[in-house]
């Protein structure tokens, strides 16, 4: 019941749209800044390092060098201060936080894979096919051995004339 009441208080003070954003991406963060009754934006640029929390308690820290010193800021996602939420560049990590880049000096600190941009797609229910057959075979064919290594290295993927080979 008390969850409910935090859900329906916590709506009311969310962002409708946010920007998708992860652990690696390299973004540009506006916010704005004000003094006395003048307003400006001000640009963060950098390095996401780690998002924590959820709903409107989420938060997530940006990171990026100025002269040779590490710089990291917070920012609340659903912030009224938070103007705009930029993605520049996806990477591709395999942690949920990146405090090891703390350690880096130069160009590796703010160093990390460059990953494929992420496009999402909004399906109705109308649209998506209410039959779909999938047919998984367990056996990988010659042709597709090769298109399979290519998109899966870290998979040890074996052709049916190296098999044959290797049992000689």
């Amino acid at each position: 019941m008390s969850q409910e009441i935090i859900k329906k208080i916590e709506n009311k003070y969310s962002k409708s749209k946010v920007a998708a954003f992860k652990v690696g991406d390299t973004v540009e963060v506006e916010t704005i800044i004000r003094e006395g009754d003048k307003q400006r934006i001000q640009k963060f640029k950098g390095l996401v390092i780690s998002i924590k929390g959820s709903g409107t308690r989420k938060m997530f820290t940006v990171r990026k060098i100025s002269y040779g010193i590490g710089v990291e800021k917070k920012f609340p996602v659903h912030s009224t201060n938070v103007a705009k939420i930029t993605v520049l560049k996806s990477g591709n990590v395999s942690r949920s936080k990146l405090y090891y880049l703390r350690d880096r000096v130069g160009k590796m600190a703010m160093k990390v894979r460059q990953g494929a941009p992420v496009v999402v797609e909004e399906h109705t229910e109308e649209a998506m096919p209410e039959n779909i057959e999938v047919e998984l075979t367990p056996e990988v064919s010659a042709e597709n051995a090769e298109v399979v290594a290519e998109v899966a290295p870290e998979a040890a993927v074996e052709t049916p004339a190296e098999t044959t080979e290797e049992g000689k």
